[in-house]
């Protein structure tokens, strides 16, 4: 439809018609004939020509005049209405280019597709996921604290997380804390801390730049600055 539509308005916009170049004709006639009343007024008051011969002259150019304000004429309404033609189309084509933009997915956030819940093609309701993505530039450590370590840390405090670079060594990466919960929680069974007889602990998160080695799900190991605790 929009190609169509496209077509069209190329159609209209050709149908123009160029004022000048169609009215040129008229006007060169007109300027000769403008030349040749000077030049017989000349000759008239150098008693060579006559009155006649003036009279033929200007009775001329008032015809052609009116010719040309006459086709200057049907030429602007020609315009006008190629103008109105076109304006509707491309009003039209700007209401299909708005309805386009509006079938167009884009996510909100730069990042990974994690997981792809729909194809091209499909048809998806309002609010129908069809993309997981996530950022991954940032990545972000779930940690838990005791609430003795807990009254050590704060916002923004740097912290060392060391993780498995999968040949019996390790990696490290500096972070800070980004999210501090106000509730404790019971220790996760897979989550070890300093004092493995606590019952109850605090989440935190860590933000880490990623280098592109950490992954989602990976585990890793806390270093708090303040003391070197983990």
């Amino acid at each position: 439809q929009k190609l169509a539509l496209l077509s069209n308005a190329k159609g209209v916009r050709a149908q123009r018609p160029d004022i000048q170049k169609q009215t040129a004709s008229l006007e060169e006639r007109i300027s000769t004939l403008r030349r040749e009343k000077q030049r017989v007024e000349r000759l008239i008051e150098a008693n060579a020509a006559n009155q006649k011969q003036w009279d033929d002259i200007e009775s001329q150019l008032e015809v052609l005049e009116s010719e040309l304000a006459a086709q200057q004429t049907l030429l602007m309404q020609s315009t006008q209405q190629v103008s109105a033609r076109s304006s509707s189309l491309e009003i039209q084509i700007a209401q299909l280019e708005d309805q386009l933009q509006k079938t167009r997915v884009t996510s909100p956030i730069t990042g990974t597709v994690l997981n792809k819940y729909a194809e091209a093609g499909e048809l998806a309701g309002m609010g129908t996921p069809l993309f997981k993505i996530a950022n991954i530039e940032n990545m972000f450590l779930r940690a838990y604290v005791t609430s003795d370590q807990l009254a050590k840390v704060k916002l923004d405090d740097e912290a060392t997380v060391r993780v498995d670079d999968g040949e019996g060594g390790s990696r490290e990466y500096e972070g800070r804390i980004s999210w501090i919960s106000d509730k404790s929680e019971f220790t996760p069974k897979t989550i070890q801390t300093k004092d493995e007889r606590a019952n109850l602990v605090y989440a935190i998160k860590i933000a880490v730049p990623n280098d592109g080695f950490l992954k989602i799900g990976m585990y890793g190991e806390v270093l708090f600055q303040t003391g070197n605790q983990k």
